[in-house]
């Protein structure tokens, strides 16, 4: 069994990818691929938009308002979360800065709203996520 990992290690070493000091750097990484983000947990707020035609017109508010933000490399990732608790979605904000992280949040319609409120955190995790955005768009079926 060792020998048989052994003849696989060096296999597997050859196999590894070289470290990208130009991609690093892109994507306002550190020598070890970290970054400082700001991570922002939506949670439900104190006005419950009850119209329904404004409803939508919100929501379609915010996602014009993520994809702008991601469109300007302000926005690393975001998603939607399981309600528990009322919370209701996250960002992570390509920023290290709250009070900057707070004024990117302020654009978005469900904030002006009062639909849902913004609690931020600071987060130190890998420079990587800046390419999901790129990546996600190559992966959706356009109809």
């Amino acid at each position: 069994m060792q020998a048989a990992a052994a003849q696989t290690a060096p296999a597997a070493a050859a196999a590894a990818p070289a470290y990208d000091a130009e991609l690093a750097k892109s994507l306002g990484g550190n020598d070890n691929g970290l970054r400082s983000y700001v991570l922002v947990i939506l949670k439900t707020g104190p006005n419950k938009v009850a119209d329904a035609e404004e409803r939508k017109k919100m929501f379609q508010g915010h996602f014009a308002n993520m994809e702008r933000l991601a469109a300007e490399k302000k926005l690393a990732f975001a998603g939607p979360l399981d309600g528990v608790e009322g919370r209701r979605g996250i960002f992570i904000l390509a920023t290290q800065d709250i009070e900057v992280a707070k004024t990117y949040v302020a654009t978005d319609p469900v904030i002006i709203s009062g639909e849902m409120v913004a609690e931020y955190h600071k987060l130190y995790g890998s420079a990587a996520l800046m390419m999901v955005n790129d990546a996600h768009h190559k992966i959706i079926r356009k109809k």
